[in-house]
This record gives C-alpha cells, structure tokens and sequence, in this order.
C-alpha cells in the first residue's frame, strides 16, 4: 500500500513510521513518503492530509475523502466541513495523539483504504462517529485543564523541597541526626513528585508546544553523576549495588543536559522500584555504531558492533540493566506509551509516565530508547547521535529485535 502524508511535519511523519514500524505483519505492507502541500500530490492508495485552510482540496479527491485521513486544528472544523462536505468520519483533531492515529491508521493500512469508513455506513454509524470527533475535542479540554493544574502543583512542590534543603542546611537551629533524617525523606520524596509532575505537564503539553532541545556540546557523564546523587537514596533504602562505567566521548555529542538527566533519573528509579532488595543496577556507556537504515536485520543487540573496524562510531549508547524479574513479554512493546500500565506488583510501566518522557526526550534528540528482555534481567538502552561537520544524521529506522520496546527519531528524505 502506498501512503503519502501530506504535511510540512517531520514530528508527524516520524510517528506515523513509529506507528506502523511498531505494528507487527505491517513491516513490509506499505510505504510511507511526505509530501510538502505545495508540491504536487502522487498517486496513492492512502492520503493522510495536515489540513490548511489556504490550501484546497486536489480536485481528484472530491467524492473519495471517506476513504483518507485528515488532521485538522479545532478551529479549522469549519472550513473543512465547508470544503468537505462537512464529512466527520476521517477527521483528527491536531495535535493528534498517537494513540488516536494509531487507532485509524492501522485499519486503513489493514483493511485497506478502499474499505475504511465505507460510503454506505448506515445513520447509526455515523452518529457513532460524529461521537468520536466530540470526544476528541472533550480530550482536548481534559489535556489543557491537566496541564494548568499539573502546572500549579510544581511550584509549592519546589518550596516544600527548598524549605526541607533550609532546615537541613540548620540556619534555623541543629538538628539531631533523627530529624536530619525524617527531613532529608521528605526533601527526596518532594523531588520525587515534583519529577512526576514535570513528567505529567511535558506529556500534556508536548503535543501542543514544538520544542527542540538546545543542544550543546557537554559530558553525559556528568549527567550522571548528578541523576546517580538524586536515585542513590532511593537504592541506599534497598542496599542495591549501582555499578557505572561510562567511557568518554568525543567531539559532536550534543545534548540538553537536563533533558538527559532526566531520561537517566527515570530510568534509574524505574530499576530501582523493581530491583530487589540487595540487588545490582550495572550502567554502561560507550561510542556506538548506530546502524539506521531501513532494513531490518536479525542480528541481536548484545552484538558489540562498536568494536569492529568497519563502521566508525556515530553515536552514544548507554545501556541500563538491573536484576528485577522480566518484563512481561505480552507488554514490553507497549512499555513507552503513555499511561500505560498492567495489572499486578511486577508492572515495570510506573504507570507510562516516566518512561514515556524519556522516550519524548530522546525523540526529541534524534535519538532512540528501547528496551528488551535478558537472562540476568531487564536492560533499557537508548543512543544519541554524534554530529559530525557537514554531515547530517539522515536515515530510516535502525534494526531492531522482535522482543524489544522502541521509540525511534526518524527523519523525512
């Protein structure tokens, strides 16, 4: 099948490679190109158009357009109900989430664009899927208010941890080593909601805000470093074992340094909520051939390619692993989604939000986070790309195992 996005989005074409790259027998059933909408449109047995009200319709759409997607900004639904005919049933309202693309775009590549949402639907259909563009824009609301009280949450949960660092610091008075540590409990258990909650607003927001990292040149170990002082509380409790070894890195690796701290304290407590008690976290990091063409090959990660002589490294991988029980299998493609979460104590999810940020993040870096099951316990990895001089990063999607959860950069060609 060949699908033509019809957009000026990079950010929309890579979750639509995500979407279907992550959606299993669908690997070598499409194609997907984008395509500016001032260019002329290819033939295509699927459209999916990033609505704009200066931009008609081609005229070869007329009487077919329940047979393609259209993503049109709320205020936008009534110039494209004019322009359209006031069709319903194809719409996404934008920003579009990737759990609702996902939902009709799977079908339409499925079933074929021929035979999603049917002209002929019956009037008791239709009613059902002018329910579902209300519902999107109810979500919308719900989106917006989340984010404005997740917003209001993170200031007093500042103060409480700075007032805590204060009674710590003892310019008020000393303070017996039993309320020093009742205190410093508190201060970790502030910073650790106010993570949840910056968590929270960057997941609401994200969709709505284009944010690019400010990349700068830095050291990712001292990244570490400074998530390591705010987890090794956490593992003290647990007298769990964190071992780092990060080699240096050399020019072109850039990053937002709290960006990346952040993706490294979420993956840390995710480890250490799920390590046992005396158990070990091993962090490793290392200059790495990325390999991000799209094929797909079926060599496994544990395979050292940075070690041969072939390919010269062009990114920075960081591997996680600790001693916790295995991700469920049944879940592990779903474990960076949003809100995800299953039932029962060994739900290595935390309920989507860290993980999920981290895989915003690393996205948002051109990067990629995975994780994936081994014999001495779960690893979660993710790799940045090295820069290099007049040399753009550019390709499709890196090789990836059957078993392994994923968010992938992906750029337009």
């Amino acid at each position: 099948m060949k699908i033509h996005l019809i957009s000026n989005d990079a950010e929309l074409y890579k979750m639509c490679s995500e979407i279907l790259l992550d959606t299993r027998d669908l690997a070598h059933a499409f194609t997907l190109s984008l395509t500016s909408p001032e260019e002329p449109w290819r033939e295509a047995d699927l459209y999916i158009l990033d609505f704009q009200p200066n931009l008609p319709l081609p005229e070869h759409l007329n009487g077919n357009l329940l047979r393609h997607l259209f993503l049109v900004d709320r205020k936008d639904l009534p110039e494209f109900h004019r322009i359209s005919g006031a069709v319903d049933g194809n719409v996404l309202l934008k920003p579009v989430t990737r759990a609702t693309l996902k939902t009709f775009l799977v079908p339409a590549v499925t079933n074929g664009a021929a035979s999603f949402l049917r002209a002929d639907r019956d009037e008791f259909l239709q009613c059902l899927i002018q329910t579902n563009l209300k519902l999107q824009e109810y979500d919308q609301d719900r989106t917006t208010f989340l984010a404005r009280a997740v917003h209001d949450f993170r200031a007093p949960l500042t103060a409480l941890s700075g007032y805590c660092g204060l009674l710590l610091s003892e310019p008020l008075g000393s303070l017996n080593e039993n309320q020093r540590e009742v205190l410093r409990r508190m201060q970790h258990s502030a910073k650790r909601l106010s993570r949840m909650a910056s968590a929270m607003f960057e997941l609401s927001v994200g969709r709505h805000v284009k944010r690019r990292p400010d990349l700068q040149p830095g050291d990712i170990r001292e990244c570490l470093e400074q998530a390591l002082h705010e987890i090794t509380p956490f593992a003290d409790e647990k007298s769990i074992t964190i071992t780092p070894e990060l080699e240096p890195c050399g020019p072109g690796l850039l990053f937002e340094a709290g960006q990346i701290e952040q993706v490294l304290i979420n993956i840390l407590d995710n480890a250490c909520k799920f390590t046992p008690k005396a158990g070990s976290i091993e962090i490793r990091g290392y200059p790495y051939f990325w390999e991000r063409r799209g094929s797909r090959s079926t060599l496994p990660f544990a395979v050292e390619r940075r070690r041969g002589n072939n390919h010269e490294s062009n990114s920075y991988r960081i591997d996680i692993s600790d001693s916790g029980a295995a991700i469920p299998e049944e879940h592990l493609h779903r474990i960076f989604e949003e809100y995800t979460s299953y039932a029962g104590g060994r739900d290595r999810s935390g309920g989507g939000l860290g993980l999920a940020i981290c895989r915003m993040i690393v996205n948002q870096h051109d990067g990629r986070v995975w994780a994936e099951n081994r014999d001495s316990g779960p690893i979660f990895s993710f790799v940045l790309p090295i820069h290099r001089s007049n040399a753009g990063m550019r390709g499709g999607v890196d090789s990836i195992p059957k078993n392994a959860s994923y968010g992938v950069g992906i750029h337009a060609g």
